[in-house]
Order: C-alpha cells, then sequence, then structure tokens
C-alpha cells in the first residue's frame, strides 16, 4: 500500500500550529534570513548589471526586492484566506528569471520588466485556482526538463561575470576569487555534516570576497559611502503599456518561466509539508494551492515595484528539517528581518559590493545544484521509454536552440525570436510531447453521476463493461465494484462530517495501465484525507464510527494504492486495484 504510516526519524521539537519560545523563533528567523539573504540581492544585480542598467535603479530593484521578499515570506507563514501556505517557506528573488529579465530590460527597459512580471503572475493566480485541471500536462518531467534547461540559458550569462574586474586589477585576481568560492562551497558542501552544510554558500562568499579584497576587486568606497538606515532614491520605472512588438515576443517567456517558478514552489510546498509534523501526513493540495497564490502575490508586488520576479526557497525545508523546529512564527521572523533589512542600505551595499566573480562562482554552484534536481524529478517520475524520450529529445532541442544551432535562420526570428530561449523552447517541446501522448492514450472511460448513494447501481455498470473491456474476469470485476462503493462511502461520509452542502457532482475516470485498473474519483471537497484516515486507522477505533473504520480497511485492502489529493475546488481520489492474484505494479 502507498499509504503506510512511517514514523520520522528526525524529532519535530515544534510542529507548524505550535509556539516555542519568542527568543528561539527569532533566532531561527535570523538564520534564514542570513542563509538567503545573498541570493535576493545577487539576483536582481545580476540581471541589471548584464542588461546595462543604471546604478540608481539597481539600488531600487534591490530595495524593492527585499521588502517584496519579506512581506511574502510572512504572507506563507500566517497565511490569509486562501493565500499561503500557512508554513515556514522563504521567499526571495528567483533564479529562473534571470535570462527572460536579461532580455526584457536589455531590449524594451525597466517599464517593460515591470509590465511583464505583472501579467504573467495573472497566470501564477490562475494556475493556483486551477491546479488540478493541470496535473496531466505539467508533469514531473515536463517539469524537471524545463528545471534542467534553467541552466542552458543563465549560464552563459553567469560565465562571462567571471572575468567582470576593474580595469587595470591583477590578472589573477579574478581566477583565484572565483576559485576560492567554488573550493569552499563545494569542501564543505561534500564534507560538512548538520548546520555548518548550510552555511556553506555564506562562507563561500566570504572566502572569495576576502581573496578578492587582496587583489582591490572588493569596493570599499561604495560600503563606505552608503548610509546605516534609508532608503533609496524612488527610481520606480512605470508601465510600458504600448504592447508592442517587443512586449508579444517575450510575453510567452515569461508566462512559461512563470509556471516553472510555480512548480518549483509546488514541489517546496510538498516538501515543507513533508517535515513540519511528527507523523507523516498526506499532502494536502489546499496547501500547495495557497503558496502558488502567495507566489503570485509575490511577483504581482515585484512588478508594481519595478523588480525582478520572486519564489520560494528549498533551505527553508533542510533549516526546518535540521532543527526540527517549523512553528509559523520563525517564517513571520525571517520576513521581519527582510523588511529591517531592507532599510538598511549599508547591509545591503555589503552584498552588493561583491566582485563579479566571487557572484558568478557562487551563482555556478546554486545552477549547478538546480539542473540535479531537475534530473532528480524526471527520475522520481519513473524513466520508461516515453519519459525518456520527452526528457532527452527537449532538452538536446532546447540546448541547441539556446546556442543558435539549430536552423537560426528560421528559428530566430519565428515569433519575434520567441524559440532563441532554450528553456521557453524545449519546454514548449515536452509540453507538446506530453500532450500527444495524453491524446494518443487509449481512450479513458468516464461517467458523471450524483454524489449520492443512489449512483452505485449506475456507477457498479460502468465498472462492469470496463472490465469486460479489459479482458478482466469476474472476480476482477468484483474487486473494482467493491473498492469503488468502499471510496464512494467514505467521501460521502467525510463530506457530511464536514456540515451542511450543496448537492455535488461526482465523475469516475477508469482507465488501464500496466495490468492494473487506475480508477479516479473527482467529487466535492472534504474536510479529511482519505490517506491520512487509512494510515492511522489503529488510532481511529475510539473516535470513529464502526460503519467508517469497516469501509476503510476494506478500502486498504481492496486498492494497491489509495492517493487522495485534496484541493479548494476539487477532491480527486485516486484507487490503484491489480487483479486477483497478480503482483502489483511497481
Amino acid at each position: 500500500m502507498a499509504v503506510e504510516s512511517n514514523e520520522r526519524t528526525s524529532p519535530i521539537r515544534y510542529e507548524a500550529d505550535e509556539s516555542p519560545p519568542r527568543a528561539l523563533s527569532f533566532g531561527l528567523g535570523l538564520q534564514l534570513a542570513i542563509l538567503c539573504i545573498a541570493g535576493i540581492v545577487l539576483t536582481p544585480a545580476i540581471v541589471i548589471r548584464a542588461a546595462g542598467g543604471s546604478e540608481a535603479y539597481l539600488s531600487w530593484a534591490l530595495f524593492a526586492a527585499v521588502a517584496v521578499s519579506g512581506v511574502t515570506t510572512i504572507l506563507q507563514a500566517v497565511r490569509v484566506g486562501r493565500i499561503g501556505a500557512g508554513y515556514v517557506l522563504m521567499m526571495g528573488t528567483s533564479g529562473a528569471f534571470i535570462a527572460i529579465c536579461v532580455t526584457a530590460l536589455a531590449e524594451g527597459g525597466p517599464a517593460m520588466l515591470a509590465t511583464l512580471v505583472v501579467i504573467s503572475s495573472l497566470f501564477q493566480f490562475a494556475l493556483s485556482n486551477r491546479l488540478s485541471l493541470l496535473r496531466r500536462i505539467l508533469t514531473p518531467t515536463v517539469a524537471g526538463t524545463v528545471i534542467m534547461l534553467i541552466a542552458v540559458t543563465v549560464m552563459p550569462i553567469v560565465f562571462d561575470m567571471l572575468t567582470e574586474v576593474p580595469e587595470g586589477s591583477p590578472a589573477p585576481g579574478a581566477a583565484l576569487s572565483a576559485l576560492a568560492t567554488i573550493v569552499a562551497i563545494v569542501a564543505i558542501g561534500l564534507k560538512a555534516t548538520g548546520t555548518l552544510r548550510l552555511w556553506a554558500p555564506v562562507i563561500g562568499i566570504v572566502a572569495g570576497t576576502v581573496v578578492a579584497s587582496f587583489f582591490g576587486l572588493y569596493n570599499t568606497v561604495q560600503v563606505a559611502e552608503a548610509a546605516w538606515v534609508g532608503i533609496p532614491s524612488i527610481a520606480w520605472p512605470g508601465f510600458d503599456l504600448s504592447f508592442g512588438p517587443t512586449f508579444w515576443a517575450l510575453l510567452p517567456a515569461f508566462v512559461f518561466v512563470t509556471l516553472v517558478g510555480a512548480i518549483e514552489t509546488i514541489g517546496d510546498s510538498v516538501a515543507i509539508q513533508r517535515v513540519s509534523w511528527r507523523r507523516d501526513r498526506a499532502v494536502d493540495f489546499r496547501t500547495v494551492q495557497g503558496a502558488v497564490a502567495a507566489d503570485g502575490v509575490g511577483n504581482l508586488l515585484s512588478g508594481l515595484a519595478g523588480t525582478v520576479p520572486n519564489t520560494t526557497y528549498s533551505s527553508s525545508v533542510s533549516v526546518t528539517e535540521l532543527t526540527g523546529v517549523a512553528a509559523r512564527s520563525v517564517g513571520v521572523a525571517a520576513g521581519a528581518v527582510f523588511l529591517v533589512m531592507a532599510f538598511l542600505p549599508k547591509v545591503l551595499a555589503l552584498i552588493l559590493a561583491i566582485p563579479g566573480p566571487v557572484a558568478a562562482a557562487y551563482i555556478t554552484v546554486l545552477i549547478a545544484m538546480l539542473f540535479v534536481v531537475g534530473m532528480r524529478i524526471v527520475i522520481q517520475d519513473g524513466i520508461d521509454h516515453r519519459n525518456a524520450l520527452i526528457a532527452g529529445v527537449s532538452f538536446w532541442i532546447g540546448a541547441g536552440l539556446q546556442s543558435g544551432v539549430i536552423f537560426p535562420e528560421y528559428f530566430s526570428a519565428f515569433a519575434g525570436g520567441l524559440l532563441q530561449n532554450g528553456m521557453t523552447g524545449g519546454g514548449l517541446i515536452a509540453i507538446l510531447l506530453t500532450l500527444f501522448v495524453e491524446l494518443t492514450e487509449p481512450r479513458r472511460r468516464r461517467i458523471e453521476v450524483e454524489f449520492d448513494t443512489s449512483a452505485l447501481p449506475t456507477i457498479r455498470e460502468f465498472l462492469a463493461k470496463f472490465a469486460s473491456a479489459g479482458g478482466w474476469d469476474a472476480a476482477m470485476a468484483h474487486r473494482l465494484d467493491a473498492a469503488s462503493e468502499e471510496t464512494l462511502l467514505t467521501l460521502l461520509n467525510q463530506d457530511q462530517s464536514g456540515g451542511d452542502s450543496p448537492k455535488r457532482r461526482l465523475l469516475v475516470v477508469a482507465h488501464k495501465h500496466a495490468g492494473e485498473a487506475i480508477l479516479d474519483f473527482v467529487a466535492a471537497p472534504g474536510t479529511a484525507n482519505l490517506e491520512d484516515r487509512i494510515a492511522l486507522l489503529s488510532e481511529q477505533a475510539a473516535t470513529t464510527s464502526i460503519e467508517r473504520e469497516v469501509s476503510l480497511r476494506l478500502l486498504r485492502h481492496l486498492a494497491s494504492s489509495v492517493r487522495h489529493q485534496q484541493y479548494h475546488d476539487t477532491d480527486i481520489v485516486t484507487i490503484r486495484v491489480t487483479p486477483p492474484g497478480a503482483v502489483p505494479a511497481g
């Protein structure tokens, strides 16, 4: 069964809804803020400097980026309505946007960037609201491939920064400072354990900066001239509402990268749920929707302020797992620290003065790890011949388009140069291939009925025809009938326990895969997760009705796996049923 409960090996000292001492919350929040502030500041600095932006705009963009990160980190922790995860999820500027933001600034200026960020953020709200509808298109294979392609689009920009030093600087300075940064980060990452490993990026930046200072590469004048407290001169760029060719050429890429950022947020919001409770729980996709919505708020605020977009940072998951403190107050403290830092120009100047080779080395390690994350996502989805083709073909086409070696005479001007970006081109290929597989699959059988026990005879007849068409015998038909009945009864009990609700409809979708029957029950949302109920059966005997307990036990033995995805607008229960005597698919 996929729903068996396992005790966590690392103890949780404070769960998400518990309240640790204020000093502990502030201390951990400060640690998280220090770990993330370099990435938040360096990303817009790389974008704006690569695009030739002014120092005034750079100062404003940094201030806005840190302030927005603070607001959205707090929003993720406290959760307002359907916005926010209700967990410790750090927010910060997104490295995935580096390449496309450089292009927007270079071709349209800061006002064009602001317009594109605002409009693309609206798609993130739409994704959050209808996340359940896209689960078959934005598959792990598509997401992993696109994340790998981020490295293909960003690394050329980063490599150019390796030689960005003041004119007349000693020749070895750039190489040695970059080398010191990478050696420190990689050595600590490979050999250190516990808290020290989390501090590897910060230690690497400090080591590289110290080496760079011996060659006169660190701009101490800029730090000395920065005020201790204040805000930069307002350099808000406004919006470019001309909606010319540049806008329409870049909009698809921004929307696509925004979806990639949402995919990253989905992964982080799933992971933080796994490490925030003493006992394993099924993933609540309403929390995932809230995290994506808060990400959309962050991008909307970033666009309104005229800075680069943001996303969730995975480091919050690592720190939570290491410390065992998942309390929401930690996220509130971290966001408050960001807000304070936004009004401390000298702190931001310390980071902004980091030499280009050091920043490039730091980003190189982060992008390399992001590439591996993409590989892991693809592998975890299962490498059959279809997923291998989708990932391999899409990645190398994307790499070729980014390098300009695939028929540039045709693709360089196509759709305003849309396919010159490897991540956009490769991502579109991955989505098209996934759609092709989905559309050419054997037709799924489906039936829509009343969400009521009166629908059981209709569902029974539907499944009998499905079993016959699949070549299964009467024993399998009986098992399908029993499993669907227990699923419907349990969903109905759950729905009724949540109070009065309007009459709902139930969609049942059935298809055959790898010798198993897969049934999807799409219904109204309930108040509890079936996976949790099944996993905790032994503890529910005293508090759960006998009828419901028996129903859940039957479902556990009839289905080889049960997956319950809860969204704000939809409940999707997927059960896999193996024919009697057969071995469940691996």
